[in-house]
């Protein structure tokens, strides 16, 4: 029951949002919307569920890895929504750029529970072309002519990796042969009977396309333009939803990898592309002129350190899956924040912002606060789940790839250190004391979700309550059973 809500609510939304087209209507309905998908999947996870029978029990599922992503998207979705209440408040746009915007967001995250869901590997390859649909106009919603090249640059790159993903399922179909079946239970059942070459090929060409989805490097182009140019609550689910989405189809893919005894392989591809992830945020993080475009390379970042984690194995995948969490509740407060400055300075370069603290005190410390969870720094989970990895690297021997990881690790946060810290402290510029004078106050919506988010991952670095902990072991043993 609660899966169909969840799926057919949203379309039931956009039709009447679409029909009265009434800005304070949009907004109720998207706050109203986020509260109910958030106790829909907090009962889901709490309460059984019964497998129906039906269409909707064959092609979608709850399962102990799939829960721990749709409560994430759920309270990353609250926070979004609460905060875009006072966000959208300073924006002068029309009535049906609001209304489209407000339907935009509840199909991406129709898209994006539906990719969570999906049983079937080609549903999942639908559903995860269906978000870059349902986002584009979010990404452009600014009008700008950058908005615009970022939108483009989006559609186009995802496109393209998700015909590779394509080119790879029927790779697999080839190789399953008599199989067909495209569920992943079927898939699994029978991995014996895959043949092993068509299966490595397929890998491969579906770790790129999906991975382009994921912001993974060397195929993470549209990535900085688009987190950079949408509107910053559309940025929090880009960062913190979008590339977990993606990642849970890797996940499932290399499962059947290790069922068929060609995790050395699979392993092998994870590692390059996430330790190439880290490089390449270590090489840009300096020359980078935009601060949304900073966090936007820091999640290309951490959506490699995920992907290491996994590749590790063993305390690697606990650590991966902490580390997704805390990556997205903290990573979505820095987008949030980032709103915050836009409407204080006016500007995204880095260069034209000095002085957070004195202008916006709230806003300056929460910039801060992000930055300490992000670079993994206690009392960060971060810190935990990238402390376990290395651990994990040690025990398995991986020295080397031990020594890269933390030293990739330091350029970044020393990077990313040196440009908060000039942006959160310093001198106000005469030009920048006056638009503050004169702008509007910000209201408590688009400082209390930050705050809450940030209190989360406090706890869960401070003290893991044993429900999360339950929580997160149970998503790790799912894949370390594979």
């Amino acid at each position: 029951m609660m899966i169909k809500l969840l799926l057919m609510l949203p379309v039931a939304i956009s039709l009447i949002l679409f029909l009265l087209r009434s800005k304070k209507l949009n907004q109720a309905m998207l706050v109203i919307y986020s509260v109910l998908y958030l106790l829909s999947v907090f009962y889901i996870w709490l309460v059984p569920q019964e497998q129906s029978n039906d269409l909707f029990g064959l092609y979608f599922r709850v399962d102990a890895l799939n829960v721990l992503f749709l409560l994430v998207l759920g309270v990353v979705f609250a926070g979004m929504a609460l905060y875009n209440l006072g966000f959208m408040k300073g924006l002068d746009v029309s009535r049906g750029s609001h209304t489209y915007y407000s339907i935009g967001v509840i199909l991406f995250v129709l898209c994006m529970t539906g990719t969570l869901l999906s049983t079937h590997l080609g549903l999942s390859w639908v559903f995860i072309e269906a978000t870059t649909l349902a986002s584009a106009y979010l990404v452009y919603f600014n009008k700008t002519k950058h908005s615009l090249e970022a939108a483009w640059k989006y559609v186009f790159i995802c496109s393209i990796g998700i015909s590779l993903a394509f080119v790879g399922i029927i790779l697999l179909s080839i190789g399953t042969g008599h199989i067909n079946s495209l569920f992943f239970d079927g898939l699994y059942s029978q991995a014996n009977k895959i043949v092993p070459i068509w299966l490595k090929l397929s890998f491969a060409f579906m770790l790129v396309g999906f991975g382009t989805k994921m912001g993974l490097a060397p195929v993470h182009a549209w990535l900085p333009d688009a987190h950079s140019e949408a509107p910053s609550p559309i940025s929090a689910l880009l960062s913190a939803a979008l590339l977990n989405s993606a990642f849970l189809i890797i996940l499932k893919l290399y499962k059947l990898m290790e069922l068929t005894h060609l995790d050395d392989y699979a392993r092998t591809l994870l590692f390059t592309m996430g330790i190439l992830s880290l490089f390449i945020t270590a090489v840009f993080i300096f020359g980078v002129k935009n601060y949304k475009r900073m966090l936007a390379y820091s999640s290309i970042e951490n959506m490699g350190i995920i992907t290491i984690g996994i590749a590790i194995g063993g305390v690697g995948v606990f650590a991966a899956m902490l580390h997704l969490v805390g990556h997205s509740f903290i990573k979505s407060s820095f987008f949030l924040t980032s709103g915050n400055i836009l409407n204080r300075f006016q500007t995204k370069k880095i260069g034209e912002v000095s002085g957070i603290l004195k202008i916006d005190r709230v806003t300056g410390w929460l910039w801060i606060i992000c930055f300490v969870g992000i670079a993994g720094l206690p009392p960060s989970p971060l810190f935990i789940s990238e402390f376990l990895m290395v651990k994990a690297m040690f025990i398995k021997q991986y020295f080397f790839l031990a020594a890269i990881f933390l030293l990739l690790l330091t350029v970044i946060i020393y990077g990313m250190g040196k440009l908060v810290l000039k942006m959160s402290f310093g001198d106000v510029s005469p030009q920048h004391t006056t638009l503050t004078q004169t702008g509007r106050t910000l209201s408590w919506h688009m400082y209390v979700p930050q705050l809450i988010l940030l209190a989360i991952s406090v706890m869960i670095g401070l003290y893991m309550p044993d429900v999360v902990n339950k929580l997160i072991q149970g998503a790790a043993t799912v894949i370390s059973t594979m």
